[in-house]
């Protein structure tokens, strides 16, 4: 047997220690072969600028940005995963140095194993890649709301790029690995596993102030949101302060609170709380970084998967615009019957039913824009909002923009009597109240008055300076696209001589979906890619304790453990360490959605109880799995 072979072999022998790390490593090697098949394709750019150069621009950004991310947090994870593997094996390390094998053949050793893995996950995530190309390709697609589809292409630049960057990556990790084991004398690797652990200890200050850090980091982001202070500067220090709080929790507050625990001896004394307890403390000092890791990593995937699935979402282009289309036309535009008729008939050949709505805004000396009552309501109740009533010498306030609204609903009313001014005309109105949602969009310092008062307001207004608006509330407008499309082929988006305007509510929203699916695309994967490297830490870590955990449980069962006890403890702790950094993952990330949903005006509870489910899943499944084989691999230890 050559040294190749016997490299081979110590990989082949290891696999239980290795198989995580060679599937984390191709998951890795696919993600990125995905970002490259995406940035490569011929077609994604041309269909992307046909809609909008800046969603092309964006697009090519955002792809090469989360390569350098997923290259990046690969590379950490990689060299961390190598180094705890390093550790398991230190007593191997010694005895292979004992038997006469040199410090230089060692690390040749090392070097050639790593190569090996490396080699084979590049091969494994590739292929992997390759074969659900053409699946990526049609969610891809989907997700941007490209009609033509991306068709499946041979990505020979994807290839070559995931291979080369990769390769390099395993080199330079293989070279550290020489690093790493350099240091320790021969004694000291061959008793590294019979080192006793010091009794784990926390500070009650400093479990104090995980609580206070963690509170005081929600606090700053629910200032944020309800006092509308749009400072980066503190909900930068809202994050920090939750991150610092949560290395905290599980560093020293979880120990001081199993340590609290330990002296309630009714429970400690309690059939096998005894046991369960003295290891939790533990395991939890031992895997407090892990558990912390895990957390900060799966709630930024929970919470940026979320929060692109809901701003893409119609809701948010509702929100600002209400109505699938809107015609402006002017006095003199002779085509203003000839378009709302075609606009009409579109929508009536599409089976699309409609309810068509009308305004004509006029403006007064002292900057305000009155609406009649009649036109306001005959949209209000469209869109499903009571209909008001007025006094000749009452107004109604009506936000057109999410800053108004919430404006009004944070401070009220400015001016209970403002004064209307135009030519002649001067009156002190009331303003009885102010809206709290948008009818009309986008037109400034809105305001209702009575039929009766506009048309003596603008009794006197030149009439060819008086343009009509057109409104058109058209349910399941998401599905409008043929027919924005077929309009637009007819009606101008903007006349040249400014007789009028049209807008399609399905295009804007098309376009802020394929801005959006660029973000989800690109958080959603490298999200992925960080969940599974959590997974994966769990994954280390256990095994990691797996020598010391089969020694003790052989000693505990010699003195009557039986397998169902054996069973519960061991499930009790698997529990913890799989779910607790979850769970604190979830509440973080419920945070930031609490958040999100004070600042849009549609629900966003289903798309984060989406991502919670899915993600909740994906981790019960992999522990009910790693559940199974490690029972069954103590199971075996026991009786030998």
């Amino acid at each position: 047997m050559n040294f190749r072979q016997f490299a081979f072999n110590n990989v082949v022998r290891n696999k239980r220690t290795y198989i995580a790390h060679f599937l984390s490593s191709a998951f890795s090697v696919m993600i990125f072969f995905i970002y490259a098949l995406l940035l490569f394709h011929p077609d994604l750019q041309g269909q992307l600028v046909s809609n909008s150069s800046t969603m092309s621009m964006l697009a090519t950004m955002g792809m090469r940005v989360s390569q350098y991310i997923v290259f990046i947090f690969s590379f950490f994870f990689l060299l961390y995963s190598v180094s705890a593997f390093l550790k398991l094996r230190k007593m191997e390390f010694g005895i292979l140095l004992m038997l006469g094998m040199s410090r230089k053949q060692l690390h040749r050793l090392l070097f050639t194993e790593n190569i090996l893995i490396g080699f084979a996950s590049i091969l494994a995530g590739i292929g992997s890649g390759l074969i659900f190309s053409k699946l990526i390709l049609l969610v891809c697609a989907k997700i941007l709301a490209i009609d033509k589809g991306l068709p499946f292409y041979i990505p020979l630049n994807a290839i070559w790029l995931t291979a080369a960057a990769f390769a390099i990556m395993f080199v330079v990790i293989s070279l550290f690995t020489s690093v790493m084991v350099r240091r320790g004398e021969l004694v000291d690797l061959i008793k590294s596993a019979e080192k006793p652990k010091p009794e784990p200890k926390a500070s009650r200050l400093l479990a104090l102030l995980a609580v206070l850090l963690i509170a005081s980091g929600y606090a700053c982001v629910f200032v944020f949101v309800f006092r509308r202070v749009f400072n980066l500067i503190l909900l930068a220090a809202g994050v920090g302060l939750v991150i610092l709080g949560t290395y905290f929790l599980f560093t020293q507050l979880s120990v001081y609170v199993i340590r609290k625990l330990k002296k309630n001896q009714r429970l400690f004394f309690r059939r096998t709380n005894l046991l369960t307890l003295s290891e939790l403390a533990y395991r939890m000092k031992d895997n407090a970084v892990m558990f912390f890791m895990v957390s900060i990593i799966s709630a930024v995937a929970f919470t940026g998967i979320g929060t692109c699935l809901a701003i893409g979402a119609p809701g948010l282009a509702e929100m600002t615009n209400p109505y699938a289309f809107k015609y402006s036309s002017n006095p003199d535009n002779p085509f203003e019957t000839q378009h709302i008729k075609l606009i009409e008939q579109e929508l009536t050949k599409a089976h699309f039913p409609y309810q068509m709505g009308t305004t004509t805004p006029g403006y007064t000396d002292n900057g305000l824009t009155l609406i009649k009552l009649s036109d306001f309501n005959s949209l209000a109740t469209a869109l499903g909002h009571p209909a008001e009533k007025l006094g000749d010498q009452e107004m109604i306030i009506a936000p057109s923009t999410v800053t108004e609204l919430e404006d009004y609903k944070r401070n009220g009313i400015y001016e209970p009597e403002p004064e209307i001014i135009k030519e002649n005309y001067q009156k002190k109105f009331k303003a009885i109240k102010a809206l709290d949602y948008i009818v009309i969009p986008n037109i400034v310092n809105l305001r209702l008055v009575s039929d009766q008062a506009y048309s003596t307001i603008f009794a006197h207004q030149d009439k060819a300076l008086i343009t009509k608006n057109y409104f058109f509330v058209v349910k399941d407008w998401q599905h409008s696209r043929d027919v924005s499309a077929q309009l637009s082929k007819t009606i101008s988006k903007f006349d040249e001589r400014g007789n009028y305007s049209f807008t399609a509510l399905v295009d804007d929203w098309i376009s802020a979906r394929q801005l959006n699916g660029i973000l989800f695309i690109l958080s959603g994967l490298v999200g992925i890619v960080f969940f599974t490297f959590a997974a994966s830490f769990i994954y280390f870590r256990l095994y990691a304790d797996s020598e010391r955990d089969e020694q003790q449980y052989k000693m505990i069962a010699k003195v009557g453990l039986s397998r169902k006890e054996l069973r519960k403890t061991v499930t009790r702790q698997l529990i913890l360490m799989f779910f607790l950094p979850i769970l604190l993952a979830v509440v973080h990330s419920a945070v930031a959605f609490t958040a999100l949903q004070m600042l849009v005006y549609y629900s966003v509870l289903n798309y984060a109880l989406a991502v919670f489910a899915s993600f909740i899943a994906i981790q019960i499944v992999y522990f009910l799995i790693i559940r199974v084989r490690y029972l069954t691999h103590l199971y075996r230890k026991l009786i030998s």
